[in-house]
């Protein structure tokens, strides 16, 4: 009788602990338990890192975990790249990127990994048009004044870019093309640092995004020359139309990727934070301070796009190097 109740005992335990391995088992399969880590490709004070601190202070409401930023720049983008695309494929290790990044820089790079086979779009967060700028106290006190110099002192005009091929470097290079001027062109580890070489003197002239300007414009340290666009952001500053620069130059979308193989439920889990985030109204309040649209778009919409920036840029890029 006592051998007999043991053997239930123990079954009955058995029965338990699998009971609880089970519920523990499942409890572990749900995303996310910690926090996941976002990998921006780019140097400390640009406009992705500005980007990245709001969404950072809002997703953790909806994702139900925090979300940490983490600065990986150098290579032009490749190093931060490169670290995610070797990353588990489990949600917890995502790209906060830019388009030349992700989809022109395969054109002019040998890059060490694969845009398309190592990445999937989870959410385009915005896109916004890129501004040229000069330090308040510079001689240039309009673009034509900037171009008039370009053009009689060809190549002696520094500009500071946040690295080649990329979100400064491209329209910089459109814009010479457009209006038969030559740059110096001087590459740095993001548009932070860039900006820092414009407001130290070590640069003439560079380019920023809204959410990086605010500040500046209203401490009165630098001049907007014109901004990218047929639409004024600012109402005394011509747009890239205005001066002569057509077509689609100098707007940059703002996405965030994950290693291509992140489990499904994975994916849209995240999708489902990022479309709540992109409603709230704090969301939107503190983007708006920034001076940052709020554009998003859906992975699934935004791949479709990718593939077609993918067939643009190859054709800009044999363009801008066969001169």
């Amino acid at each position: 009788m006592l051998k007999q109740t043991l053997k239930t005992s123990l079954a009955a335990f058995a029965l338990a602990a699998a009971t609880i391995a089970g519920s523990t088992s499942s409890a572990r399969a749900e995303y996310p338990e910690k926090p996941v880590t976002m990998v921006i490709p780019l140097g400390a004070g640009g406009s992705h890192d500005l980007n990245a601190r709001v969404i950072t202070s809002i997703m953790p409401t909806y994702l139900n975990q925090g979300m940490i930023v983490q600065l990986t720049p150098g290579a032009g983008g490749q190093k931060g790249t490169q670290e995610v695309a070797r990353a588990k494929a489990d949600g917890y290790k995502l790209l906060f990127t830019h388009n030349y990044i992700d989809m022109l820089q395969q054109y002019v790079e040998n890059l060490p990994y694969d845009p398309m086979a190592d990445f999937v779009p989870v959410a385009r967060v915005n896109y916004a048009p890129t501004s040229v700028i000069v330090r308040a106290d510079s001689p240039y006190q309009t673009f034509e004044d900037l171009v008039a110099d370009a053009k009689a002192n060809p190549g002696k005009v520094q500009m500071a870019h946040s690295g080649n091929w990329g979100a400064f470097f491209v329209p910089a290079a459109q814009v010479m093309q457009a209006l038969d001027i030559s740059l110096n062109l001087v590459p740095y580890q993001g548009g932070g640092p860039a900006l820092q070489a414009l407001l130290s003197g070590d640069a003439d002239v560079t380019m920023a995004f809204p959410s990086a300007l605010g500040e500046m414009l209203r401490a009165g340290e630098i001049r907007v020359l014109a901004t990218a666009g047929d639409k004024r952001i600012y109402d005394d500053v011509p747009t890239f139309s205005e001066v002569g620069v057509e077509g689609d130059i100098g707007f940059m979308h703002r996405v965030v990727l994950a290693p291509k193989g992140t489990p499904t439920e994975v994916l849209d889990t995240l999708s489902a934070a990022f479309a709540k985030m992109f409603e709230d109204p704090t969301f939107i309040k503190l983007m708006n301070r920034l001076g940052e649209s709020v554009d998003p778009l859906t992975g699934d919409e935004y791949q479709a796009l990718r593939e077609s920036q993918a067939t643009a840029y190859k054709g800009l890029v044999a363009d801008l190097t066969s001169n």
